[in-house]
């Protein structure tokens, strides 16, 4: 097992989201059984991922996810519509400008 530290941005993101999924459960009259049985997972991985534990599966956060019936706030998460910066990086990777036109021999030549 690696020393893999969550950085402390990512950390508070984990422990908000596994709050978030608490209140969709609590919110839905759900015990922590009943939302575990409807994602398929135990309740323990349930209450962990409910904590914030960082160990969580990725599948399992999108199960949950998906049994709470919150599946479409899933499309915005790394959308590359979104993603500002990585679309100004690829536009400063673009050329400048496009090259000399050509003439060409054919005036009806397009």
């Amino acid at each position: 097992m690696s020393n893999f530290v969550l950085p402390q941005q990512v950390a508070e993101r984990v422990v908000m989201l596994g709050q978030r999924i608490r209140l969709a459960r609590i919110r839905r009259g759900w015990s922590v059984q009943t939302l575990a049985s409807k994602a398929g997972v135990n309740r323990n991985i349930l209450s962990a991922f409910e904590l914030g534990k960082p160990g969580t599966a990725i599948g399992v956060c999108f199960t949950v996810i998906w049994a709470l019936g919150l599946e479409k706030s899933l499309a915005a998460v790394a959308d590359p519509d979104t993603d500002d910066h990585g679309k100004a990086l690829e536009a400063s990777r673009r050329p400048k400008r496009a090259g000399r036109q050509r003439k060409t021999d054919n005036e009806y030549d397009f």
